[in-house]
């Protein structure tokens, strides 16, 4: 049977009293131990959190029902919205993160995972991070928060890294054992699945069956890095336009780095080489955006524009053909790059 709350119900939940005249300890008050003195802050700290988590709740409900009133359409359509932003103060960034907030907090309400008097207890990134989660992961947060837990990331990470460990298909069962028993924990084990999940058929097997004859820490944190080193080469390689032009064996390249344990430096200098070809495509767009803007001002202006001309011509350098760039102050260093062969001049 579905549990529904209603809107007087999450309501209830979200109340909180109006009076937050605390009295915090002294902090020169040596005669306070610091388990009592902490104590005391941390229950401050809470309580003002919660207010936090549901003052933010009701906000992202109301922006969210204001972003929605303006998608019914119309001229204009969106506008509203923003205006309403504006005149609060708030970026579009703030708003969309509150919507998210609220949309997490009405899923597990809806979904009658979370009881409406649970709320108090999870932090606000708890909030969102639960929402994301796999449904057994949010029954076994659900379950914590009932029986009274404080509810933060720290323990949906870990949750999470534990269903994680136990569930997925990626791991021999001589690890799911280990991880069942204790002997392995799963936060070693949630960043291994993580990667193997980016690599494809081919090369997962290998790093199975070392981690089955292997099943302990050290072996886990191993095969973790080969496994982020790998699928950092693989992603890379597949992009740098040079390689693919030189029909490189890839697949080989890579066998000989595992054989010479260089593969973290293999995988970086293909990252490297791909970083390289993005920024020379971003450079080649933005000098031809340079020298279109400088033509179309020169035109604009004249003799009688003295300081814009002047402007013009300092800038001469990073619009021509062979541009330069001083790479420190006094000018002792700078760096000369020619552009050939431009398609759109020839």
């Amino acid at each position: 049977m579905e549990t529904t709350f209603s809107r007087d119900d999450i309501a209830a939940a979200l109340i909180l009293p109006t009076d937050f005249n605390f009295q915090l300890p002294d902090p020169e008050d040596d005669e306070i131990h610091d388990h009592d003195f902490n104590q005391q802050l941390d229950e401050v700290w809470n309580i003002c959190e919660r207010f936090d988590l549901q003052t933010d709740i009701w906000r992202g409900r109301v922006l969210r029902a204001v972003r929605d009133r303006e998608k019914r359409g119309g001229e204009g359509r969106g506008t509203g919205f923003l205006n309403w932003l504006k005149d609060r103060e708030i970026t579009k960034s703030q708003a969309y993160a509150l919507i998210q907030l609220a949309n997490s907090a009405d899923t597990l309400l809806a979904e009658g995972q979370l009881d409406p008097t649970s709320i108090n207890l999870f932090s606000k990134r708890a909030f969102v991070e639960t929402a994301k989660a796999e449904p057994e992961v949010q029954r076994m947060i659900s379950e914590a928060a009932a029986g009274g837990d404080r509810i933060t990331r720290r323990e949906v990470k870990q949750l999470t890294d534990e269903w994680t460990a136990v569930s997925s298909d990626l791991l021999p069962a001589e690890v799911k054992a280990k991880a069942a028993n204790g002997s392995l924990p799963s936060r070693h084990l949630a960043p291994f699945v993580r990667e193997l999940e980016k690599l494809p058929d081919s090369h997962l097997k290998t790093i199975q069956v070392e981690v089955a004859g292997t099943p302990d820490v050290d072996m886990v944190k191993t095969l973790t890095a080969e496994a982020k080193n790998l699928s950092k080469y693989l992603d890379a390689a597949a992009q740098v336009q040079t390689l693919r032009r030189s029909h490189v064996d890839l697949e080989l390249a890579l066998e000989e780095a595992l054989r010479l344990d260089c593969l973290n430096t293999a995988a970086e200098l293909v990252k490297q080489a791909t970083t390289l070809e993005q920024t020379v495509g971003k450079l080649y767009t933005t000098w031809r955006r340079l020298g279109s803007l400088a033509d179309r001002l020169y035109v604009d202006t004249g003799a009688s524009n003295p300081h814009l001309r002047a402007m013009l011509t300092s800038l001469t350098s990073l619009t021509q053909e062979v541009i330069e760039v001083q790479l420190d102050e006094t000018g002792e260093r700078s760096v000369r790059l020619r552009i050939m062969g431009d398609p759109e001049q020839s």
